[in-house]
């Protein structure tokens, strides 16, 4: 499968929830569209992590239905009509640059290259823009796999701020209103995978930015 950065990759098929690396795995989800990524979407294997990480984020009973596509068609054609094509935009672009109220857009894509460029990663111009969804993911994956394998103190304390400023000027900042969107059109699949990474990602900022890791950051509220 294409990614949209030039970072370490890996396989983690199999294994425990604890231990996997969820940005990677949310990256893999949203996706360009193919056969392999159908039957991966469609596999047990996925609902059971996903069934698993509900429980363990403790969300609500009514969740957005998981539901499947008929075939490799049918979602081919629901991730196009739903993220890539459409009049004057998608309905629901995965850009964050199609979601902000900033006035000048392009701030967003300069800032997003400004914290890769940080780990020496660079936007692959042949996957996805630099503010796409899949390229935050994998970068958030990179910080991830670059923290846990570092010793020194400083350093962690270091990608961990990284990771939570991320988080709150970028992704937390806009996936609410894009699964607003995506919910008011109730598609199978895609709903629910949204609803359960913007909670990891409220987890996971909760967790940065707990007394003790000095991030100096403030929760993002509900909009």
């Amino acid at each position: 499968m294409a990614t949209a950065l030039r970072s370490p990759a890996g396989d983690a098929s199999g294994t425990p929830l604890a231990a996997l690396d969820l940005y990677r795995l949310f990256a893999s989800c949203f996706g360009q569209p193919s056969s392999e990524r159908f039957t991966w979407l469609s596999g047990r294997e996925l609902h059971a992590v996903l069934k698993e990480l509900a429980a363990e984020l403790e969300l609500p009973r009514n969740l957005p239905r998981l539901g499947r596509f008929p075939d490799s068609a049918a979602y081919e054609a629901a991730y196009l009509a739903l993220f890539e094509v459409g009049v004057p935009q998608p309905p629901v672009p995965l850009l964050e640059s199609a979601h902000s109220h900033r006035a000048v857009l392009q701030e967003i894509v300069l800032e997003c290259v400004n914290f890769y460029e940080v780990l020496g990663l660079r936007s692959s111009g042949s996957a996805f823009p630099a503010d796409h969804l899949v390229t935050q993911l994998e970068f958030l994956a990179a910080v991830r796999y670059i923290r846990e394998s570092k010793t020194d103190a400083e350093q962690v304390a270091d990608l961990r701020r990284l990771e939570a400023e991320f988080l709150e000027r970028h992704l937390l900042s806009w996936l609410p209103a894009a699964l607003n969107k995506l919910s008011a059109l109730n598609p199978p699949v895609f709903p629910r995978l949204l609803t359960l990474l913007l909670a990891h990602a409220r987890r996971q900022f909760e967790f940065i930015a707990l007394p003790g890791h000095e991030t100096g950051l403030v929760l993002p509220t509900e909009e």
